[in-house]
C-alpha cells in the first residue's frame, strides 16, 4: 500500500529518484559542505529497489536563505522534522564523514523513541568517542580550503571565484564547526546493525578505525574498506552502492 507521505516533497529531504515501490528506504546524510544533491548517483544506482530520501541540511541548495546549523544537536533535530512523513516506513541510515555522526544520532533518538533504524551504515568518520581535537574551523580561509583539498573529493577550482568562496565557505565552516564541536555522550548501544565502510588509504578514518563502530552496537558489525582516500565512493560507486543494495534488503522485511 502507498502511503500519501510517498508523494509528499520536504524542504529537507530530496527524493532524487522517487521509487513509491521499493523494498526499503536508505535516508542519506551529506558530508561537511556537502549537500542532497551529492547522493545523485547513489541513489540512480539504488533505485528502484531502494528509495533514496536524501537530507538536505539548512543553509545550501533550496534552503540557501535559511541560517546554517553549528552544532551537530541541531542538524539531528533539523534531519528528524524533515523525516516525520515517513515515520511510518522503516528506515535505514547511511552517513558519509559529518554524516556519519548525523545519521548516528538520529538512530540514536529514533531507537530511544522506539522506532530504531533498520540498520546505520557509515562511511569516512571514526566511531563517536574517538574525536580528535580538530580545530579547521578556526582557520582562516585558505586553511580551510587546504583541509578539503587534502581530503579529495572537490574540484578547488569552484574556489578561484569570489563569489563561490563568498557562497560555499560559510557552510564549510559552519559544518566543521558543528562536527568538530561535537562530543559523544555516553548512553545505550544501537539496537540495529552497523555496516562501516572505509576507503584504505583514507587519512582521517582508516578501516582499523572504523572498527571502533562495533562498540556502538549491541546487535550485528561489520566493516568493508575499499580503494582509496577519504571520498572512495564517488570512485568506486558500483561496488559501494552492490554492497550497500544487498545489506539494506538483506535486513528489510
Amino acid at each position: 500500500m502507498v502511503s500519501h507521505a510517498d508523494h509528499v516533497t520536504s524542504k529537507g529531504i530530496q527524493r532524487l529518484h522517487p521509487s513509491p515501490g521499493a523494498k526499503a528506504a536508505l535516508v542519506c546524510f551529506p558530508h561537511a559542505g556537502g549537500a542532497a544533491g551529492y547522493y545523485r548517483p547513489f541513489s540512480a544506482a539504488l533505485s528502484p529497489d531502494i528509495d533514496v530520501l536524501a537530507v538536505q541540511y539548512p543553509g545550501r541548495q533550496n534552503r540557501r536563505t535559511e541560517p546554517l546549523a553549528g552544532t551537530i544537536d541541531h542538524l539531528v533535530d533539523d534531519s528528524l522534522e524533515a523525516l516525520e512523513p515517513w515515520a511510518h516506513r522503516p528506515l535505514s541510515l547511511f552517513g558519509h564523514s559529518m554524516g556519519a555522526v548525523v545519521a548516528y544520532e538520529v538512530a540514536r533518538r529514533l531507537t530511544a523513541a522506539g522506532s530504531p533504524p533498520v540498520t546505520l551504515v557509515v562511511s569516512g568518520r571514526r566511531a563517536p568517542g574517538d574525536e580528535r581535537s580538530d580545530e579547521v574551523h578556526l582557520r582562516d580561509d585558505d586553511g580551510l580550503l587546504a583541509e578539503v583539498g587534502r581530503l579529495g573529493g572537490t574540484d578547488m577550482r569552484v574556489f578561484e571565484s569570489p563569489d563561490m568562496r563568498a557562497l560555499l565557505l560559510p557552510t564549510l565552516r559552519a559544518d566543521y564547526q558543528a562536527v568538530e564541536t561535537y562530543r559523544h555522550t555516553e548512553g545505550p548501544r544501537l539496537s540495529c546493525p552497523v555496516l562501516a565502510l572505509a576507503g584504505e588509504a583514507d587519512p582521517v578514518a582508516s578501516p582499523a578505525e572504523m572498527r571502533h563502530w562495533a562498540a556502538r552496537t549491541s546487535a550485528q558489525f561489520d566493516v568493508r574498506g575499499f580503494p582509496g582516500g577519504h571520498f572512495y565512493l564517488a570512485d568506486h560507486s558500483e561496488a559501494v552502492t552492490s554492497v550497500v543494495r544487498d545489506h539494506v534488503i538483506a535486513l528489510t522485511h
